[in-house]
């Protein structure tokens, strides 16, 4: 997990990822930088998030993030 807030700090330094709940619904990261968080989190977990995984639900939280992650590691 640590190494999945390190990845979304890197977008926005500002930001407590720990807590913070609506990362795409408050516009915490832009939609550029969701593209660029979706490649790098398949290279830096080795996994592949499929278009059904690419939902608000999935990145609205580090928590639902790391689910997923987790999911697709499975």
């Amino acid at each position: 997990m640590e190494e999945l807030l390190t990845i979304l700090r890197s977008y926005n330094e500002d930001v407590d990822f720990l807590t913070a709940q609506g990362i795409i619904d408050d516009e915490l990261i832009d939609s550029i930088d969701v593209t660029s968080l979706i490649s790098e989190l398949e290279d830096v977990f080795d996994i592949e998030i499929g278009m059904d995984d690419i939902i608000p639900d999935n990145f609205n939280t580090a928590e639902a993030m790391w689910d997923m992650i987790q999911r697709l590691q499975g």
